[in-house]
């Protein structure tokens, strides 16, 4: 089944971990093998493997963490830093385009013809569809360099990431927008820029969603009921993406799917693709139907098979997805809407409203 996937850190493992994307993943795991970083060898996702997967479109990101006083994770010295590292994600996504590997889709009717072209099987081998999408926003050097980043392609924002950014506070350290969050959301608004609300924390999501008043989305991120922790969702958040119109893009990282998972030290074979099932039954209830879920797997976001469902391979293992929820008593129409049918509505709604 057609498949959109809301976020993959493509140019990251492109450029960070040095991994030739055009290659089967079996041979970038042979060839990793011995390293012993986490996810090294255990890779999911590569251009040929999103093809089998069916992602006809997937939020490719960008993505540099910069440091800050109060940073709990490693970053760059200083934004400029990040800026330039996140210039060169974006350049590996223009060359992809340039050989006609992939499309970067930025506008419904780029978004609606690629789509067509996918449905109706008649391209031979079409280009996958690529939207951008800048996960925390420290390569944004300044509010208003948001609208130089919209000329470039860039489609979605999340402005933070794990910690503190310029911008807000995130996943594990509790705290508020900044000053300049609040500047950033104003000029997001105001060129169209998607908010992506996924790692900000509780504070700063509910500021964010008073200040922003244009489309949001979540493109990785779980339920709190079922796991809880300050990285997944509170019922009264997902509600207020949903009176939004909001999607949430289910991730399949594993520590998000299995309570008291321990990274680095518990095994995958303790849980399933059916918690991914789980997780988007879960959101439907809550929501009263099947409008605002999909698919965000996050697969190859820093970690690799040791961090995600032992039942998965690779990506083209999403494709389990459509007869766990047949089996929970899912209709056909329910399941493509949760495939892909409700991403493009969204970015439908969102780009031409």
């Amino acid at each position: 089944m057609l498949t959109i996937d809301s976020h993959l850190d493509l140019a990251m493992n492109a450029l960070e971990w040095n991994r030739d994307l055009n290659l089967d993943v079996h041979v970038i795991r042979k060839a990793e093998a011995g390293m012993t970083q986490k996810g090294r060898a255990r890779g999911t996702v590569t251009l040929p493997e999103l093809r089998k997967a069916e992602v006809a479109v997937s939020l490719a990101t960008v993505i540099d963490r910069t440091t800050w006083p109060e940073s709990i994770r490693p970053g760059s010295a200083h934004q400029e830093i990040s800026y330039a590292k996140a210039q060169g994600q974006l350049a590996y996504y223009r060359v992809l385009e340039e050989q006609g590997k992939v499309r970067i889709l930025s506008d419904w009717p780029s978004l609606q013809r690629h789509w067509r072209e996918w449905q109706s099987g008649t391209a031979q081998e079409p280009p996958l569809g690529f939207i951008l999408s800048m996960e925390g926003a420290d390569p944004v050097v300044w509010p208003e360099q948001v609208e130089s980043w919209w000329d470039q392609g860039m489609r979605v924002i999340g402005p933070t990431h794990y910690g503190v950014s310029a911008y807000a506070y995130g996943t594990g350290l509790p705290g508020p927008l900044t000053s300049r969050g609040r500047e950033l959301l104003v000029e997001m608004d105001r060129v169209g820029m998607i908010l992506d609300l996924t790692h900000l924390a509780e504070e700063a999501f509910w500021q964010a969603m008073e200040i922003y008043q244009g489309p949001v989305l979540a493109s990785h991120n779980n339920c709190q009921k079922l796991v809880p922790g300050d990285r997944q969702f509170s019922d009264d958040q997902l509600r207020a993406i949903f009176e939004r119109g909001g999607v949430i893009g289910v991730a399949l990282d594993a520590w998000m799917l299995y309570p008291g998972w321990i990274i680095r030290q518990t095994q995958p074979n303790v849980v399933t693709m059916d918690a991914v099932a789980e997780q988007i039954d879960y959101i439907c209830q809550v929501a009263g139907n099947t409008d605002h879920v999909g698919i965000g797997s996050d697969l190859d976001g820093g970690y690799g098979t040791e961090q995600t469902p032992g039942d998965l391979d690779t990506i083209v293992d999403l494709q389990k997805i459509p007869d766990l929820l047949r089996k929970r008593g899912y209709a056909e129409a329910d399941i493509e809407k949760i495939m892909h049918g409700n991403w493009l509505r969204f970015f439908r709604q969102a780009w031409t409203m």
